[in-house]
């Protein structure tokens, strides 16, 4: 609850700061997610999930700006033969195979505005988990770090108040929290649709 009340400060100082500026917009958005856990204790493939959230779009000249964001994440995986192999002492056997991992993700973009109509977006996010996922393991432990940093690049379309994207955003930090014999990077594609509001 800590971390969801700092990031909420974070985006309206930056809204509020911005809010003079001439290249100012806030937004809603969502969509869909192509995501997997990339790791030997995961199934290969990309699995089906879900965004949403608000940003905002300030835009220093005519051709660079930010994006910051604050967004719902959702990441769904299966875990294989590999997890069971390695952690099969501590693996509770009531949880099934499927995790659902969500995320409050915070991405901080950098806008470079090619036209009007096409932007390119390329930043840092992190990640805070919302959800422990406790029932995974015996001891109740979680097995996933409460936190993830990648980082994003991806495509808009905007049509007036319509906005078009694609995106892909790749984990650079181990989520695995159990122990470092696995490493356990996210990786996603989003597909979605905003609106300037």
């Amino acid at each position: 609850m800590k971390h969801l009340f700092m990031a909420l400060i974070a985006l309206t100082t930056i809204s509020i700061g911005a809010s003079a500026q001439k290249g100012f917009r806030l937004g809603i958005k969502g969509g869909a997610n192509l995501n997997q856990v990339e790791g030997a204790s995961f199934n290969d493939g990309f699995e089906f999930a879900y965004h949403l959230g608000g940003f905002a779009e300030i835009d220093f000249t005519q051709k660079f700006g930010i994006q910051p964001e604050l967004l719902w994440n959702q990441t769904k995986t299966t875990y294989g033969t590999g997890l069971s192999n390695v952690y099969q002492p501590l693996l509770n056997p009531s949880s099934g195979n499927d995790i659902t991992l969500n995320y409050l993700s915070i991405p901080i973009l950098l806008r470079y505005n090619i036209g009007s109509m096409l932007t390119l977006n390329a930043g840092p996010q992190f990640g805070i988990l919302l959800n422990k996922d406790k029932n995974l393991l015996q001891n109740g432990e979680q097995a996933f770090a409460n936190g993830d940093f990648g980082m994003v690049a991806g495509l808009q379309l905007n049509l007036k108040t319509l906005r078009l994207y694609g995106r892909y955003n790749i984990g650079l930090t181990n989520i695995n929290d159990i122990d470092k014999r696995d490493k356990w990077t996210n990786q996603q594609i989003q597909l979605g649709v905003g609106l300037r509001l």
